[in-house]
């Protein structure tokens, strides 16, 4: 218990406040910010560890909207949601107005008058999901403003065509926890790399994500692809200046051999090329199946030149006394598991599995914490109160 107090007053003493706050992006957060939705988490998480309730909420709904296909962010926004006394509802847009025409302002307003979060996962477009999602926020503003909404809800980015908050924030509480501290981190190298998959059309936003949260908490980071497999430009300024202005280090290399040279923690990740992504959006926009199917095709051969982007035994025993931490936001494509070759081989894997899902079990509390920091000005009087109330989550 003292442990836990002593974690919420560090939340206290960071200052910041995320209160009515859409969480978006995590290079528009001060440092202050992601540390208070770090700490929250830690609480929470130290809180179920000691079946202490942290529900904060008797009614009211968390929305969910996923664009694209998900498991582990489905499950922790609607695990997150649950603890903290939310019930989660799924937007269908195939089984919403949304199909007839219904504009994102009515949508926005419709879904919310008892809704408290709203959690939307928008990657497949580039230039898009971002917008989107910066659009329902102007909409709820608008909603709010006119007294149709008694509240306006939060919204949280559960990943879009720039960056994968949730992801990249649950990847930083694992290292600090791995590691012990966050001040431990500093000067820690981290290989950000492309790594082979046999197919095509992943999001640039969790090597976005990773590139510009890590800089931002001192450590090297080097990035590493294959020519023509660039991220966004812009995105990669920020990383650039978020390792100048924090103390980081950002350096961008040509194969995985060197950003594993040394490294401390890996993390081989397929994802399609940025000019890929903006000719796929014009070509999911225009519903051009055919164009879509070539494109694929054009893809695939492209990859298969580059095989030998694997993460393996070999590449592994370059790095710092030859064990680097080994991560992944999931689901890997495994050689000889999932697919006949992919982004690391079975042994490798095999050897970092539990490690990878520590690393995906912080994801509900970071969004539980990014839920809680929105809608309430206090969190750490919050925490304080369910410390103080000391309510069983179980009751034996």
């Amino acid at each position: 218990m003292e442990h836990i107090k002593t974690i919420i007053d560090r939340v206290r003493s960071t200052g910041a406040n995320l209160y009515q706050k859409d969480f978006f992006l995590t290079w528009n957060k001060t440092r202050k910010e992601l540390d208070l939705v770090l700490l929250v988490a830690d609480v929470l998480k130290q809180m179920r560890a000691n079946n202490i309730s942290t529900r904060v909420f008797d009614s009211g709904l968390a929305v969910s909207l996923f664009r694209d296909n998900s498991t582990r962010t489905r499950f922790s926004y609607a695990s997150a949601a649950n603890l903290l006394g939310l019930t989660v509802q799924d937007l269908d847009e195939g089984k919403s107005q949304i199909a007839h025409g219904e504009t994102v302002r009515e949508t926005a307003n419709m879904i919310s008058f008892l809704t408290e979060i709203i959690g939307i996962r928008d990657d497949m477009y580039l230039g898009a999901g971002h917008t989107y999602m910066k659009e329902v926020g102007e909409a709820l503003e608008d909603g709010h403003k006119q007294k149709v909404l008694p509240v306006r809800p939060g919204i949280v980015n559960l990943q879009c065509d720039v960056d994968h908050p949730t992801q990249s924030m649950a990847d930083l509480m694992h290292l600090i926890n791995h590691y012990g501290s966050v001040e431990a981190l500093r000067g820690k190298k981290i290989a950000m790399t492309w790594a082979y998959s046999p197919s095509y059309g992943k999001p640039l936003s969790v090597p976005q994500g990773v590139i510009n949260l890590m800089t931002r908490f001192g450590m090297e980071v080097s990035l590493a692809h294959p020519e023509g497999y660039g991220l966004i430009p812009e995105v990669m300024d920020v990383a650039r200046k978020n390792a100048a202005q924090f103390g980081g280090k950002f350096e961008h290399v040509n194969t995985m051999e060197e950003a594993f040279a040394g490294a401390d923690i890996v993390y081989p990740k397929s994802w399609a090329p940025f000019h890929v992504m903006e000719r796929r959006t014009d070509l999911l926009r225009a519903q051009d199946t055919n164009g879509l199917k070539d494109l694929e095709k054009e893809c695939l051969t492209n990859n298969a030149r580059h095989t030998d982007w694997e993460c393996n035994r070999e590449k592994m025993n370059l790095t710092k006394d030859k064990k680097a931490l080994y991560m992944h936001c999931l689901p890997a494509d495994i050689s000889e598991i999932s697919c006949k070759q992919g982004e690391v081989s079975m042994e490798v894997f095999e050897q970092y599995r539990i490690p990878t899902y520590v690393q995906a079990g912080y994801k509900p509390y970071i969004i539980a914490a990014m839920m809680l920091t929105n809608r309430f000005n206090d969190p750490a009087g919050v925490l304080e109160k369910l410390l103080a109330k000391n309510q069983n989550r179980v009751i034996v």
